[in-house]
């Protein structure tokens, strides 16, 4: 039985393989088929293309045998086109210069008629201005001008009284200048009366009365009213000179006046100046010796001012080689100075006294202790010293970034003072504190 299965399942097998290798046989038959098939018909199609390629060679083989017998034809036509071309180029040639040579007598005659279009403008021109020249000049119309002078008039003769007051009007210097030419001429043109008119013998005439009028000059017939009006002018000119120099005169002697008042009064200053300066200085600088000197003391008007200061135990008198504080101290000197020699009745000050250690502070209040008695005091200061001695007291504080301006009345015995002192700050800081 075991067996039997085995057969059964190897001829199954054997089966499967058959019918597997019977159709793959028929598909062989099938793709062959296909194949032939398509060899055919790509074998009709050769055939068909043949014939086509075949038809097309015959055809082109004609069309080629046509061109070339247009190109015999054409190049036959080219060469007929180019003799008549060559024919055509001479004639032009021919038709080109005759076309310049009348382009030139057009030219020529253009020039000719814009010439003598020209020439009519001018002779018009010209006549006109003599038309009125003679209008102007001899109150004639051309017409009668020409009636009565014109060519076909007998020339009238100068009669010799004329012309022998011309000849002796005449400098031999003169006439010597006018070269031989008139030696040559006769004194007189010699024409009698009812000669006919000879332009070049009247160009001649008119050339030497023309020499004559020019030798005579120009005549100015308003030459009298022009010199009285010049007589006026020179008469106001005149006047208007003397008032000038009188005023410049005044002038002159009030500058010298001022200058001399001005001399008189910067002498009197600078001496006043001088002696309280040396004063004070004596006060500020115990021992030492300042006083003011003029640079030029020829010339008070333009003169400088220098100041000599030498301090107790120094030997220098120069400003520029004492310390900062020495150079403040005399600054100050000098302001006092010309407080005292000039009062004022009140003084404005700004921190004068900044510098200023306390034994130098305690002379200058002092000082300022005197300016108080005849005038009043405004001192800008952070010194306390100096507020302890104010009579009112102005600062600014600031609170929170906001500054209020506030003020202190200092009580003072009676008599103390005969004027008011007041010590402001305009400055926000501590000195409010102080207050």
């Amino acid at each position: 039985e075991t067996e039997a299965r085995l057969t059964l399942r190897t001829a199954e097998e054997r089966e499967r393989s058959g019918r597997g290798r019977a159709d793959s046989l028929r598909d062989a038959a099938r793709r062959e088929r296909r194949t032939r098939d398509a060899v055919e018909r790509a074998e009709a199609r050769r055939t068909a293309q043949l014939v086509v390629a075949r038809h097309v060679h015959d055809q082109a083989r004609a069309a080629a045998r046509a061109a070339h017998a247009w190109v015999e034809q054409a190049r036959g036509e080219r060469e007929s086109i180019e003799a008549e071309r060559a024919e055509a180029g001479v004639a032009t040639g021919e038709i080109r210069d005759e076309l310049d040579e009348l382009t030139a007598e057009r030219t020529r005659l253009t020039d000719a008629a814009h010439r003598d279009e020209i020439a009519r403008a001018e002779q018009h021109t010209r006549l006109q201005a003599l038309a009125e020249r003679a209008m102007n000049e001899l109150g004639l119309e051309l017409e009668p001008l020409v009636d009565e002078f014109g060519p076909h008039v007998p020339v009238p003769d100068v009669p010799d009284e004329i012309g022998n007051a011309v000849e002796a009007g005449r400098g031999g210097e003169a006439g010597r200048a006018a070269g031989g030419e008139e030696q040559d001429e006769p004194a007189a043109i010699g024409l009698v009366p009812g000669r006919p008119y000879v332009r070049a013998e009247q160009e001649k005439r008119l050339a030497r009365a023309s020499r004559d009028l020019t030798r005579l000059g120009r005549v100015n017939p308003l030459a009298l009213e022009e010199h009285a009006a010049m007589e006026q002018r020179h008469q106001f000119l005149a006047e208007q000179l003397a008032d000038l120099k009188s005023s410049r005169a005044d002038l002159l002697r009030i500058v010298e006046e001022i200058d001399t008042r001005v001399q008189e009064v910067f002498s009197q200053a600078f001496e006043d100046t001088a002696r309280q300066f040396a004063s004070v200085f004596d006060r500020l600088f115990p021992g030492g010796e300042g006083r003011l000197v003029l640079t030029d003391p020829g010339d008070m008007l333009t003169t400088g001012v220098e100041i000599e200061a030498r301090p107790a135990g120094k030997r220098v008198k120069r400003l520029s080689l004492l310390s900062g504080g020495e150079r403040s101290l005399a600054a100050v000197a000098l302001l006092v100075a010309i407080f005292k020699a000039r009062p004022s009745p009140f003084y404005v000050l700004d921190e004068v006294e900044a510098a200023l250690d306390d034994t130098n502070l305690g002379r200058l209040l002092e000082i300022f202790a005197e300016l108080r008695e005849s005038s009043q005091l405004i001192i800008v200061t952070h010194q306390k010293r100096t507020m302890e001695v104010a009579d009112a007291l102005y600062g600014i504080s600031m609170r929170e970034g906001v500054t209020k301006a506030v003020s202190q009345r200092l009580a003072r015995p009676q008599g103390a003072r005969s004027r008011k002192q007041t010590a402001s700050d305009d400055r926000p800081g501590p000195s409010a504190d102080h207050l």
